[in-house]
């Protein structure tokens, strides 16, 4: 009996292991970090609220929408690992993303509100951004369309750990749909 724990323990204790070992590469360190996005990990949304709740413009009920819509595009997130380079103690693991695509979108949204401003004014004939924010949203809920993106996440082994290091804001954006081609 005790040579069957001893072997069982040994098998879990190797397993162990072997995964955290596994589990400690540059390529499963960003499938980690973009999973958070589509698992809509407490990391994720507590940084999406703080960035969403800090801008003034919104109502209330604004900030709600694009929230849903930051959401739903997190969780439709799609990548595929293309490349993994390792140089020592950095490495750069190459990804491609399919995301909607906000950027035309939003380009679009700005380009009808200059085209039809009229449709943007108050009762008093005063401009109303709050009307084309509302607009832009809506359109945002509408998109389908998606684009893709190549990423070039870089990665940093500190004691024999890797870590992803801080993504820029082109990343950032490419990840929302927003980045400029």
């Amino acid at each position: 009996m005790k040579k069957i724990f001893s072997f069982v323990l040994t098998g879990l204790l190797l397993l162990v292991l072997v995964g955290c070992t596994m589990d400690n590469t540059p390529t499963k360190k960003v499938e980690r970090f973009l999973n958070n996005y589509r698992t809509l990990s407490s990391d994720v949304t507590n940084q999406m609220d703080e960035i969403v709740n800090t801008d003034s413009l919104m109502s209330e009920e604004q900030r709600a929408s694009y929230k849903d819509i930051l959401r739903k595009q997190y969780q439709d997130l799609k990548y595929e690992i293309k490349d993994e380079t390792i140089d020592g103690d950095a490495a750069t693991v190459r990804v491609e993303i399919e995301v909607y695509d906000f950027y035309k979108t939003t380009k679009d949204a700005e380009e009808y509100y200059t085209t039809h401003q009229e449709e943007f004014y108050d009762q008093n004939g005063t401009l109303d951004e709050s009307k084309y924010i509302d607009y832009r949203i809506e359109q945002m809920k509408k998109q389908q369309e998606t684009v893709k993106y190549t990423i070039d996440f870089t990665l940093t082994k500190k004691d024999k750990v890797w870590q992803l290091d801080d993504i820029d804001d082109a990343t950032r954006q490419k990840i929302h749909g927003l980045y400029a081609y």
